[in-house]
Protein backbone atom coordinates (compact mmCIF):
# COMPACT_ATOMS: atom_id res chain seq x y z
CA UNK A 1 0.00 0.00 0.00
CA UNK A 2 1.41 3.40 -0.98
CA UNK A 3 0.45 6.23 1.39
CA UNK A 4 2.07 9.11 3.20
CA UNK A 5 2.11 7.08 6.38
CA UNK A 6 -1.22 8.39 7.71
CA UNK A 7 -4.52 6.56 7.78
CA UNK A 8 -7.22 8.95 6.58
CA UNK A 9 -10.22 7.03 7.88
CA UNK A 10 -13.01 9.27 6.64
CA UNK A 11 -11.31 10.66 3.54
CA UNK A 12 -9.43 7.72 1.98
CA UNK A 13 -8.74 9.68 -1.21
CA UNK A 14 -5.85 11.39 0.59
CA UNK A 15 -4.12 8.02 0.88
CA UNK A 16 -3.87 7.49 -2.88
CA UNK A 17 -3.49 11.20 -3.71
CA UNK A 18 -0.38 11.61 -1.52
CA UNK A 19 1.12 8.38 -2.82
CA UNK A 20 0.17 8.83 -6.49
CA UNK A 21 2.74 7.82 -9.14
CA UNK A 22 3.00 9.60 -12.47
CA UNK A 23 3.08 6.27 -14.29
CA UNK A 24 -0.47 5.61 -13.07
CA UNK A 25 -1.96 8.62 -14.90
CA UNK A 26 -2.06 6.99 -18.32
CA UNK A 27 -3.48 3.74 -16.92
CA UNK A 28 -6.19 5.52 -14.92
CA UNK A 29 -7.21 7.76 -17.82
CA UNK A 30 -7.51 4.83 -20.23
CA UNK A 31 -9.43 2.78 -17.65
CA UNK A 32 -11.76 5.67 -16.82
CA UNK A 33 -12.63 6.35 -20.46
CA UNK A 34 -13.07 2.65 -21.21
CA UNK A 35 -15.39 2.26 -18.21
CA UNK A 36 -17.35 5.35 -19.27
CA UNK A 37 -17.99 3.72 -22.65
CA UNK A 38 -19.65 0.84 -20.78
CA UNK A 39 -21.25 2.69 -17.86
CA UNK A 40 -22.98 5.54 -19.70
CA UNK A 41 -25.09 3.43 -22.11
CA UNK A 42 -25.93 0.91 -19.38
CA UNK A 43 -26.90 3.61 -16.88
CA UNK A 44 -29.27 5.15 -19.42
CA UNK A 45 -30.74 1.74 -20.12
CA UNK A 46 -31.22 1.03 -16.42
CA UNK A 47 -33.06 4.34 -16.02
CA UNK A 48 -35.68 3.02 -18.43
CA UNK A 49 -36.13 -0.04 -16.19
CA UNK A 50 -37.28 2.33 -13.46
CA UNK A 51 -39.61 4.12 -15.87
CA UNK A 52 -37.44 7.24 -15.77
CA UNK A 53 -36.05 9.48 -18.56
CA UNK A 54 -32.71 8.28 -19.91
CA UNK A 55 -30.91 11.40 -18.71
CA UNK A 56 -31.45 10.19 -15.14
CA UNK A 57 -28.97 7.44 -16.00
CA UNK A 58 -26.41 10.09 -16.95
CA UNK A 59 -26.95 11.94 -13.68
CA UNK A 60 -26.48 8.66 -11.78
CA UNK A 61 -23.16 7.99 -13.49
CA UNK A 62 -21.91 11.48 -12.64
CA UNK A 63 -22.11 12.74 -9.04
CA UNK A 64 -22.34 9.36 -7.21
CA UNK A 65 -19.23 8.24 -9.11
CA UNK A 66 -17.46 11.46 -8.14
CA UNK A 67 -18.40 11.31 -4.45
CA UNK A 68 -17.46 7.65 -4.07
CA UNK A 69 -14.03 8.29 -5.60
CA UNK A 70 -13.31 10.68 -2.72
CA UNK A 71 -14.73 8.67 0.18
CA UNK A 72 -14.58 5.02 -0.92
CA UNK A 73 -11.89 2.50 0.03
CA UNK A 74 -11.97 0.31 -3.09
CA UNK A 75 -9.64 1.66 -5.75
CA UNK A 76 -11.18 0.00 -8.84
CA UNK A 77 -14.85 0.18 -7.76
CA UNK A 78 -17.12 1.91 -10.28
CA UNK A 79 -20.32 3.33 -8.78
CA UNK A 80 -23.51 4.16 -10.66
CA UNK A 81 -26.57 1.91 -10.70
CA UNK A 82 -27.38 -1.71 -11.48
CA UNK A 83 -30.20 -3.84 -12.80
CA UNK A 84 -31.11 -4.94 -9.28
CA UNK A 85 -31.28 -1.41 -7.88
CA UNK A 86 -33.15 -0.17 -10.96
CA UNK A 87 -35.96 -2.73 -10.71
CA UNK A 88 -36.31 -2.11 -6.96
CA UNK A 89 -36.52 1.62 -7.68
CA UNK A 90 -39.17 1.00 -10.33
CA UNK A 91 -41.28 -1.00 -7.91
CA UNK A 92 -41.08 1.62 -5.18
CA UNK A 93 -41.81 4.57 -7.48
CA UNK A 94 -44.72 2.68 -9.02
CA UNK A 95 -46.31 2.40 -5.58
CA UNK A 96 -46.06 6.08 -4.64
CA UNK A 97 -46.56 7.66 -8.10
CA UNK A 98 -48.82 5.16 -9.90
CA UNK A 99 -49.98 7.73 -12.47
CA UNK A 100 -46.37 8.39 -13.56
CA UNK A 101 -46.59 12.20 -13.54
CA UNK A 102 -43.08 13.39 -14.56
CA UNK A 103 -42.76 16.14 -11.94
CA UNK A 104 -44.08 13.96 -9.11
CA UNK A 105 -41.88 11.09 -10.28
CA UNK A 106 -38.68 13.13 -10.08
CA UNK A 107 -39.46 14.57 -6.64
CA UNK A 108 -40.35 11.06 -5.40
CA UNK A 109 -37.10 9.74 -6.89
CA UNK A 110 -35.12 12.46 -5.10
CA UNK A 111 -36.79 11.53 -1.82
CA UNK A 112 -36.11 7.82 -2.36
CA UNK A 113 -32.44 8.31 -3.28
CA UNK A 114 -31.94 10.70 -0.37
CA UNK A 115 -33.53 8.22 2.02
CA UNK A 116 -31.30 5.40 0.74
CA UNK A 117 -28.28 7.62 1.33
CA UNK A 118 -29.36 8.59 4.84
CA UNK A 119 -29.94 4.93 5.76
CA UNK A 120 -26.46 3.98 4.51
CA UNK A 121 -24.78 6.88 6.36
CA UNK A 122 -26.66 6.05 9.55
CA UNK A 123 -25.65 2.38 9.19
CA UNK A 124 -22.03 3.50 8.89
CA UNK A 125 -22.18 5.52 12.12
CA UNK A 126 -23.80 2.54 13.85
CA UNK A 127 -20.94 0.30 12.59
CA UNK A 128 -23.29 -2.09 10.81
CA UNK A 129 -20.82 -3.07 8.09
CA UNK A 130 -20.65 -6.57 9.54
CA UNK A 131 -24.10 -7.22 8.04
CA UNK A 132 -22.36 -8.02 4.75
CA UNK A 133 -21.04 -11.20 6.33
CA UNK A 134 -24.56 -12.49 6.97
CA UNK A 135 -25.90 -12.37 3.42
CA UNK A 136 -26.11 -15.97 2.27
CA UNK A 137 -24.46 -16.47 -1.11
CA UNK A 138 -26.97 -19.13 -2.28
CA UNK A 139 -29.84 -16.83 -1.33
CA UNK A 140 -28.22 -13.96 -3.24
CA UNK A 141 -27.85 -16.22 -6.30
CA UNK A 142 -31.56 -17.04 -6.18
CA UNK A 143 -32.59 -13.44 -5.57
CA UNK A 144 -30.59 -12.10 -8.51
CA UNK A 145 -31.89 -14.82 -10.81
CA UNK A 146 -35.44 -13.82 -9.91
CA UNK A 147 -34.59 -10.17 -10.57
CA UNK A 148 -33.16 -11.17 -13.96
CA UNK A 149 -36.39 -12.90 -14.99
CA UNK A 150 -38.50 -9.92 -13.87
CA UNK A 151 -36.35 -7.38 -15.74
CA UNK A 152 -36.16 -9.36 -18.98
CA UNK A 153 -39.93 -9.78 -19.04
CA UNK A 154 -40.35 -6.08 -18.31
CA UNK A 155 -38.24 -5.15 -21.37
CA UNK A 156 -39.81 -7.59 -23.85
CA UNK A 157 -42.67 -5.19 -24.78
CA UNK A 158 -40.13 -2.51 -25.74
CA UNK A 159 -38.33 -5.06 -27.89
CA UNK A 160 -41.62 -5.89 -29.59
CA UNK A 161 -42.76 -2.28 -29.93
CA UNK A 162 -45.98 -2.75 -27.95
CA UNK A 163 -47.31 -0.81 -24.95
CA UNK A 164 -48.88 -2.79 -22.13
CA UNK A 165 -50.05 -2.11 -18.56
CA UNK A 166 -47.71 -3.47 -15.91
CA UNK A 167 -48.41 -5.68 -12.94
CA UNK A 168 -47.11 -8.88 -11.41
CA UNK A 169 -44.75 -11.23 -13.25
CA UNK A 170 -47.52 -13.57 -14.41
CA UNK A 171 -49.84 -10.67 -15.26
CA UNK A 172 -47.13 -9.17 -17.48
CA UNK A 173 -46.46 -12.55 -19.09
CA UNK A 174 -50.14 -13.01 -19.92
CA UNK A 175 -50.40 -9.48 -21.39
CA UNK A 176 -47.32 -10.02 -23.57
CA UNK A 177 -48.76 -13.23 -24.98
CA UNK A 178 -52.00 -11.43 -25.73
CA UNK A 179 -50.18 -8.50 -27.34
CA UNK A 180 -47.98 -10.54 -29.69
CA UNK A 181 -50.27 -9.93 -32.72
CA UNK A 182 -49.59 -6.18 -32.36
CA UNK A 183 -45.81 -6.56 -32.61
CA UNK A 184 -44.00 -3.91 -34.67
CA UNK A 185 -41.84 -6.00 -36.97
CA UNK A 186 -39.48 -3.11 -37.68
CA UNK A 187 -38.92 -2.51 -33.95
CA UNK A 188 -38.44 -6.22 -33.36
CA UNK A 189 -35.93 -6.44 -36.23
CA UNK A 190 -33.89 -3.52 -34.88
CA UNK A 191 -34.02 -4.90 -31.34
CA UNK A 192 -32.97 -8.37 -32.46
CA UNK A 193 -30.06 -6.90 -34.41
CA UNK A 194 -28.97 -4.91 -31.35
CA UNK A 195 -29.07 -8.05 -29.17
CA UNK A 196 -27.04 -9.93 -31.79
CA UNK A 197 -24.40 -7.17 -31.93
CA UNK A 198 -24.09 -7.14 -28.14
CA UNK A 199 -23.83 -10.90 -27.83
CA UNK A 200 -21.32 -11.14 -30.68
CA UNK A 201 -19.11 -8.41 -29.24
CA UNK A 202 -19.20 -9.87 -25.73
CA UNK A 203 -18.32 -13.31 -27.16
CA UNK A 204 -15.67 -12.46 -29.73
CA UNK A 205 -14.29 -9.14 -28.41
CA UNK A 206 -14.83 -9.15 -24.63
CA UNK A 207 -12.58 -6.13 -24.10
CA UNK A 208 -14.53 -3.94 -26.54
CA UNK A 209 -17.05 -1.41 -25.12
CA UNK A 210 -20.01 -3.41 -26.43
CA UNK A 211 -22.80 -1.16 -25.04
CA UNK A 212 -21.24 1.97 -26.59
CA UNK A 213 -20.79 0.29 -29.98
CA UNK A 214 -24.39 -0.96 -29.91
CA UNK A 215 -25.77 2.44 -28.97
CA UNK A 216 -23.72 4.08 -31.73
CA UNK A 217 -25.04 1.52 -34.23
CA UNK A 218 -28.61 2.22 -33.14
CA UNK A 219 -28.19 5.99 -33.50
CA UNK A 220 -26.50 5.59 -36.90
CA UNK A 221 -29.30 3.31 -38.11
CA UNK A 222 -31.98 5.71 -36.97
CA UNK A 223 -30.26 8.61 -38.73
CA UNK A 224 -29.24 6.84 -41.96
CA UNK A 225 -32.39 4.81 -42.61
CA UNK A 226 -35.04 7.07 -41.10
CA UNK A 227 -36.36 4.30 -38.85
CA UNK A 228 -38.93 6.68 -37.34
CA UNK A 229 -40.93 6.28 -40.54
CA UNK A 230 -41.25 2.56 -39.74
CA UNK A 231 -42.67 3.24 -36.26
CA UNK A 232 -39.39 2.62 -34.48
CA UNK A 233 -39.59 4.89 -31.42
CA UNK A 234 -36.55 6.94 -30.41
CA UNK A 235 -35.50 8.07 -26.94
CA UNK A 236 -36.55 11.62 -27.81
CA UNK A 237 -35.41 14.93 -26.38
CA UNK A 238 -32.70 14.83 -23.72
CA UNK A 239 -32.03 18.10 -21.89
CA UNK A 240 -28.55 19.42 -22.55
CA UNK A 241 -26.47 20.74 -19.68
CA UNK A 242 -25.93 20.15 -15.99
CA UNK A 243 -28.52 18.25 -13.94
CA UNK A 244 -31.19 20.48 -12.37
CA UNK A 245 -31.58 20.77 -8.61
CA UNK A 246 -34.47 18.56 -7.47
CA UNK A 247 -36.45 19.18 -4.29
CA UNK A 248 -37.36 15.85 -2.65
CA UNK A 249 -41.00 15.22 -1.74
CA UNK A 250 -40.58 14.73 2.01
CA UNK A 251 -44.27 13.87 2.41
CA UNK A 252 -43.49 10.47 0.87
CA UNK A 253 -40.83 9.50 3.42
CA UNK A 254 -43.19 7.36 5.50
CA UNK A 255 -44.27 5.37 2.43
CA UNK A 256 -40.80 5.14 0.91
CA UNK A 257 -38.66 4.04 3.84
CA UNK A 258 -39.38 0.25 3.70
CA UNK A 259 -38.41 0.13 0.03
CA UNK A 260 -35.45 2.44 0.64
CA UNK A 261 -34.21 0.06 3.32
CA UNK A 262 -34.27 -2.83 0.85
CA UNK A 263 -32.52 -0.78 -1.84
CA UNK A 264 -29.87 0.33 0.67
CA UNK A 265 -29.25 -3.30 1.61
CA UNK A 266 -28.79 -4.35 -2.02
CA UNK A 267 -26.65 -1.31 -2.81
CA UNK A 268 -24.32 -2.11 0.09
CA UNK A 269 -24.26 -5.85 -0.69
CA UNK A 270 -23.35 -5.31 -4.35
CA UNK A 271 -20.83 -2.60 -3.45
CA UNK A 272 -18.96 -4.65 -0.88
CA UNK A 273 -19.04 -7.77 -3.08
CA UNK A 274 -17.60 -5.96 -6.11
CA UNK A 275 -15.05 -4.07 -4.02
CA UNK A 276 -13.72 -7.23 -2.38
CA UNK A 277 -13.79 -9.25 -5.59
CA UNK A 278 -11.53 -6.88 -7.54
CA UNK A 279 -9.22 -5.64 -4.80
CA UNK A 280 -5.51 -6.53 -4.89
CA UNK A 281 -3.30 -7.62 -2.04
CA UNK A 282 -1.07 -4.55 -2.46
CA UNK A 283 -4.04 -2.17 -2.04
CA UNK A 284 -5.74 -0.97 1.14
CA UNK A 285 -8.43 -3.42 2.30
CA UNK A 286 -12.06 -2.62 1.62
CA UNK A 287 -13.56 -1.36 4.90
CA UNK A 288 -17.26 -2.16 5.15
CA UNK A 289 -18.26 0.73 7.40
CA UNK A 290 -16.42 3.26 5.24
CA UNK A 291 -18.14 1.77 2.18
CA UNK A 292 -21.47 2.40 3.87
CA UNK A 293 -20.47 6.04 4.41
CA UNK A 294 -19.12 6.48 0.87
CA UNK A 295 -22.16 5.02 -0.90
CA UNK A 296 -24.44 6.86 1.51
CA UNK A 297 -22.86 10.22 0.71
CA UNK A 298 -22.91 9.34 -3.00
CA UNK A 299 -26.66 8.82 -2.79
CA UNK A 300 -27.31 11.92 -0.67
CA UNK A 301 -25.43 14.09 -3.15
CA UNK A 302 -26.94 12.40 -6.19
CA UNK A 303 -30.47 12.80 -4.84
CA UNK A 304 -30.33 16.58 -5.14
CA UNK A 305 -29.32 16.32 -8.82
CA UNK A 306 -31.97 13.79 -9.83
CA UNK A 307 -29.88 10.64 -9.51
CA UNK A 308 -31.27 7.15 -9.04
CA UNK A 309 -30.11 5.15 -6.01
CA UNK A 310 -26.51 4.13 -6.66
CA UNK A 311 -24.07 1.41 -5.73
CA UNK A 312 -21.02 -0.41 -6.97
CA UNK A 313 -21.48 -2.53 -10.09
CA UNK A 314 -19.66 -5.82 -10.60
CA UNK A 315 -19.45 -5.76 -14.40
CA UNK A 316 -18.34 -2.14 -14.70
CA UNK A 317 -15.82 -2.60 -11.89
CA UNK A 318 -14.43 -5.60 -13.75
CA UNK A 319 -14.04 -3.46 -16.88
CA UNK A 320 -12.34 -0.73 -14.86
CA UNK A 321 -9.86 -3.15 -13.29
CA UNK A 322 -9.12 -5.05 -16.50
CA UNK A 323 -8.58 -1.75 -18.34
CA UNK A 324 -5.80 -0.92 -15.89
CA UNK A 325 -7.33 1.23 -13.12
CA UNK A 326 -4.82 1.86 -10.33
CA UNK A 327 -6.69 4.35 -8.15
CA UNK A 328 -10.03 6.14 -7.80
CA UNK A 329 -8.72 8.73 -10.25
CA UNK A 330 -10.08 6.39 -12.94
CA UNK A 331 -13.58 6.93 -11.50
CA UNK A 332 -13.04 10.69 -11.66
CA UNK A 333 -12.22 10.31 -15.35
CA UNK A 334 -15.42 8.29 -15.87
CA UNK A 335 -17.42 11.03 -14.13
CA UNK A 336 -15.72 13.63 -16.33
CA UNK A 337 -16.63 11.72 -19.48
CA UNK A 338 -20.24 11.59 -18.27
CA UNK A 339 -20.19 15.36 -17.75
CA UNK A 340 -18.94 15.91 -21.31
CA UNK A 341 -21.73 13.65 -22.57
CA UNK A 342 -24.36 15.71 -20.70
CA UNK A 343 -22.97 19.01 -21.96
CA UNK A 344 -22.27 18.13 -25.60
CA UNK A 345 -23.76 14.80 -26.72
CA UNK A 346 -27.31 14.89 -25.32
CA UNK A 347 -29.03 15.80 -28.66
CA UNK A 348 -27.23 12.93 -30.43
CA UNK A 349 -28.28 10.41 -27.79
CA UNK A 350 -31.88 11.49 -28.27
CA UNK A 351 -31.84 9.75 -31.68
CA UNK A 352 -31.24 6.36 -30.09
CA UNK A 353 -34.02 3.77 -30.64
CA UNK A 354 -35.84 2.73 -27.47
CA UNK A 355 -35.42 -0.87 -28.50
CA UNK A 356 -31.63 -0.43 -28.36
CA UNK A 357 -31.83 0.36 -24.65
CA UNK A 358 -34.14 -2.62 -24.20
CA UNK A 359 -31.56 -4.83 -25.90
CA UNK A 360 -28.80 -3.58 -23.57
CA UNK A 361 -30.96 -4.23 -20.50
CA UNK A 362 -31.99 -7.72 -21.64
CA UNK A 363 -28.48 -8.90 -22.52
CA UNK A 364 -26.95 -7.77 -19.23
CA UNK A 365 -29.92 -8.80 -17.11
CA UNK A 366 -29.75 -12.34 -18.45
CA UNK A 367 -26.31 -12.41 -16.89
CA UNK A 368 -28.02 -12.38 -13.50
CA UNK A 369 -29.60 -15.75 -14.27
CA UNK A 370 -26.92 -18.40 -13.72
CA UNK A 371 -28.29 -21.96 -13.88
CA UNK A 372 -24.78 -23.39 -13.42
CA UNK A 373 -24.54 -21.72 -10.02
CA UNK A 374 -27.81 -23.40 -8.99
CA UNK A 375 -26.36 -26.69 -10.19
CA UNK A 376 -23.14 -26.17 -8.26
CA UNK A 377 -25.09 -25.29 -5.10
CA UNK A 378 -27.17 -28.45 -5.50
CA UNK A 379 -24.03 -30.55 -5.83
CA UNK A 380 -22.61 -29.18 -2.61
CA UNK A 381 -25.70 -29.04 -0.43
CA UNK A 382 -29.34 -29.69 -1.27
CA UNK A 383 -30.64 -27.52 1.59
CA UNK A 384 -28.80 -24.46 0.26
CA UNK A 385 -30.25 -25.13 -3.19
CA UNK A 386 -33.73 -24.98 -1.62
CA UNK A 387 -32.82 -21.65 -0.03
CA UNK A 388 -31.67 -20.27 -3.39
CA UNK A 389 -34.82 -21.49 -5.11
CA UNK A 390 -37.01 -20.01 -2.35
CA UNK A 391 -35.39 -16.59 -2.84
CA UNK A 392 -35.87 -16.93 -6.61
CA UNK A 393 -39.54 -17.87 -6.25
CA UNK A 394 -40.10 -15.07 -3.73
CA UNK A 395 -39.06 -12.43 -6.26
CA UNK A 396 -40.99 -13.91 -9.19
CA UNK A 397 -44.21 -14.69 -7.31
CA UNK A 398 -44.35 -11.92 -4.68
CA UNK A 399 -42.46 -9.10 -6.39
CA UNK A 400 -39.07 -7.55 -5.85
CA UNK A 401 -39.59 -5.70 -2.56
CA UNK A 402 -41.33 -8.63 -0.89
CA UNK A 403 -38.72 -10.84 -2.50
CA UNK A 404 -36.02 -8.96 -0.56
CA UNK A 405 -37.89 -9.74 2.66
CA UNK A 406 -38.06 -13.40 1.68
CA UNK A 407 -34.33 -13.39 0.88
CA UNK A 408 -33.46 -11.81 4.24
CA UNK A 409 -35.64 -14.25 6.18
CA UNK A 410 -34.20 -17.22 4.30
CA UNK A 411 -30.66 -15.94 4.95
CA UNK A 412 -31.34 -15.68 8.67
CA UNK A 413 -32.94 -19.13 8.74
CA UNK A 414 -30.00 -20.60 6.84
CA UNK A 415 -27.52 -19.08 9.31
CA UNK A 416 -29.54 -20.41 12.26
CA UNK A 417 -29.70 -23.85 10.64
CA UNK A 418 -25.97 -23.99 9.99
CA UNK A 419 -25.25 -22.85 13.55
CA UNK A 420 -27.52 -25.52 15.01
CA UNK A 421 -26.28 -28.22 12.62
CA UNK A 422 -22.58 -27.56 11.94
CA UNK A 423 -20.86 -29.83 9.44
CA UNK A 424 -18.75 -32.44 11.24
CA UNK A 425 -16.15 -34.49 9.38
CA UNK A 426 -14.09 -37.53 10.33
CA UNK A 427 -10.55 -37.49 8.99
CA UNK A 428 -9.18 -40.80 7.77
CA UNK A 429 -6.67 -42.28 5.37
CA UNK A 430 -7.86 -42.72 1.81
CA UNK A 431 -7.80 -46.49 0.97
CA UNK A 432 -4.79 -47.51 -1.11
CA UNK A 433 -2.94 -44.24 -0.64
CA UNK A 434 -1.15 -42.05 1.88
CA UNK A 435 -3.67 -39.24 1.44
CA UNK A 436 -6.05 -37.96 4.14
CA UNK A 437 -9.63 -37.01 3.37
CA UNK A 438 -12.70 -35.89 5.32
CA UNK A 439 -15.87 -37.93 5.51
CA UNK A 440 -19.13 -36.27 6.69
CA UNK A 441 -20.16 -37.74 10.04
CA UNK A 442 -23.51 -39.52 9.90
CA UNK A 443 -26.21 -37.71 11.90
CA UNK A 444 -27.09 -40.89 13.84
CA UNK A 445 -23.46 -41.39 14.85
CA UNK A 446 -23.17 -37.73 15.84
CA UNK A 447 -26.17 -38.06 18.13
CA UNK A 448 -24.64 -41.16 19.73
CA UNK A 449 -21.38 -39.30 20.28
CA UNK A 450 -23.30 -36.56 22.07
Amino acid sequence: MVTDGRDHDYFPALNWIFGYHKKWVRLDVIAGLTTAAVVIPKAMAYATIAGLPVEIGLYTAFLPMLVYALFGTSRPLSVSTSTTIAILTATQLGQVVPEGDPVSLLSALAALTLLVGVILVLASFLRLGFIANFISEPVLVGFKAGIGFVIVLDQVPKLLGIHLPKGSFFYNLFNILQGLPNTSMATLAVGTLMVAILVLLEWRFPKAPAPLITVAAGIAGMWLFGLQEYSVASVGHIPKGLPPFIVPDFSLIERLWPGALGIALMSFTETIAAGRAFGRSDEPPVRANQELLATGLANVGGALLGSMPAGGGTSQTAVNRLAGAQTQFAALVTAGATLVTMLLLAPLIGLMPQTTLAAVVIVYSIGLIKPLEFRDILKVRRMEFLWAFTAFAGVVVLGTLKGILVAIIVSLVSIAYQTANPAVYVLGRKPGSNGIRGQPLNLEIRQKCV
